[in-house]
């Protein structure tokens, strides 16, 4: 009975994982449509403060990537995450954690803020 109840557990555990959606990765230029065409979306800075002074994209929420665990109720669960960081590595790892928690349509910048710029994509300097 106790091996049936293990296994049991072994297969509820597999299928809620199966059932955790994936983060979409995204470019800057697909990221920039989806800004376009979906107005409620939460841009999610995840870069440190010294970063986001230096330029951000407007509107910009920053929880750097170590706040994140901590500060995770900040992020609305209601709306579409769009996460980036300077290059998509910290970003990749916050929206895996966004997903892990629930979180139902959460967005990978994987060329970061350095892709947007690369592109001359707008930015927001200093504040």
């Amino acid at each position: 009975m106790r091996i049936i109840a293990m296994l049991f557990s072994v297969l509820l555990l597999t299928a809620s994982l199966s059932l955790a959606v994936e983060p979409a990765n995204v470019t800057s230029k697909q990221a920039q449509a989806l800004l376009a065409k979906t107005p409620k979306l939460v841009l999610l800075d995840v870069r440190t403060p010294d970063e986001y002074r230096q330029a951000h994209l407007k509107g910009a929420q920053l929880i750097p990537l170590g706040e994140l665990n901590r500060r995770v109720q900040e992020v609305p669960r209601d709306r579409p995450v769009l996460v980036y960081c300077a290059v998509g590595a910290r970003s990749s790892t916050a929206a895996s954690f966004l997903a892990s928690k629930g979180y139902r349509q959460v967005y990978n910048m994987t060329d970061g803020i350095v892709g947007w710029y690369n592109n001359r994509l707008p930015l927001e300097l200093g504040r």
